[in-house]
């Protein structure tokens, strides 16, 4: 489970009363009511994941004193930041970023309609498929050339695999060119949700390749370098770590006639693997629903792209 220990001292800091039920620093947790705000300031570090910044920034205006968020080191995922400020600002919360703090006073919600647009981490797995494709035309609905969401960088990303993004028609169309995968650095620091998608397509296609900016992998759902690390490992694929830099070496890479791959309650990994199908003559993978957390249609989209997928 996901390590919660962070979020949970911040909220103790602010006045919350929030006691471990089982393990220490992981759900689940018991909340006792009767708030009483004891402080303005939270300090949270930079590196670690913007989800626990975001659920701050979520509670803030209705504080009573207001928060004062100061951000310590380097902001990783700085664009999921952006994004839940600009969502806030379309319901009236105001704030202030100045230097290393956000500030927002206590102010109430205005009525407002939010366009909440279709997911471009979700995405970013056609774009794994059609990468590994000697040709493709996918369409996707929804998703537009001005988006909020950081992930939506993906295009810029796949572009070196050869696929270009058209937006018409409501949605965006992904279409496979042939091209020589030449860039070897990718950075993942502003978008770490896509790193297991290009890493496998990497691995994929034995492109040897550097990727920095995995820090929080180590602290989501799993610690998701060693599950890829540990399922690379399975087309003879390794992942390096060297301090902040991570190397994928394919030189060893064999595709085996079925590949198992674990996920680790973690449903990005199997969708991140999942286009291995196209390689792979047999792939399975664990705990299928895992993907329910975010993209529950998933292995059904699969089937009607045409990928033969059995429960």
């Amino acid at each position: 489970q996901r390590p919660i220990g962070v979020l949970v001292d911040a909220l103790r800091s602010l006045g919350a009363e929030i006691s471990y039920v089982e393990n220490e620093g992981f759900p689940p947790i018991q909340i006792t009511g009767g708030f009483e705000q004891k402080s303005v300031e939270i300090s949270i570090k930079g590196d670690i994941s913007s989800q626990y910044i975001t659920a701050l920034l979520l509670i803030a205006s209705q504080l009573p004193l207001g928060l004062n968020l100061h951000i310590e080191g380097e902001l990783t995922s700085r664009p999921y930041v952006e994004m839940t400020l600009s969502m806030l600002q379309q319901t009236g919360i105001q704030h202030q970023w100045n230097g290393d703090v956000i500030s927002i006073q206590n102010q109430p919600f205005q009525p407002a309609t939010i366009y909440v647009e279709p997911d471009w981490s979700a995405a970013s797995y056609w774009y794994a498929i059609a990468a590994l494709c000697d040709q493709a035309e996918i369409f996707l609905p929804g998703l537009t050339a001005y988006s909020l969401q950081g992930d939506s960088t993906i295009t810029e990303l796949m572009a070196n695999f050869g696929i270009t993004s058209q937006f018409k028609n409501g949605g965006v169309l992904l279409i496979k060119e042939p091209k020589a995968v030449i860039r070897k650095i990718f950075d993942f620091k502003t978008c770490p949700d896509l790193a297991q998608t290009v890493i496998v397509v990497c691995a994929a296609l034995s492109h040897d390749a550097s990727f920095t900016g995995l820090e929080t992998l180590k602290i989501k759902e799993t610690d998701r370098v060693k599950a890829l690390q540990n399922e690379l490992a399975k087309i003879g694929v390794e992942l390096i770590e060297k301090g902040q830099v991570y190397q994928l070496k394919c030189a060893k890479r064999s595709i085996p006639e079925k590949v198992f791959i674990r996920t680790y309650e973690d449903h990005r990994m199997a969708m991140a693997f999942a286009p291995l199908a196209l390689i792979v003559p047999e792939l399975e993978i664990e705990d299928f629903k895992v993907v329910e957390k975010s993209y529950p249609a998933f292995w059904e989209d699969l089937k009607t792209a045409g990928f033969k997928v059995e429960y």
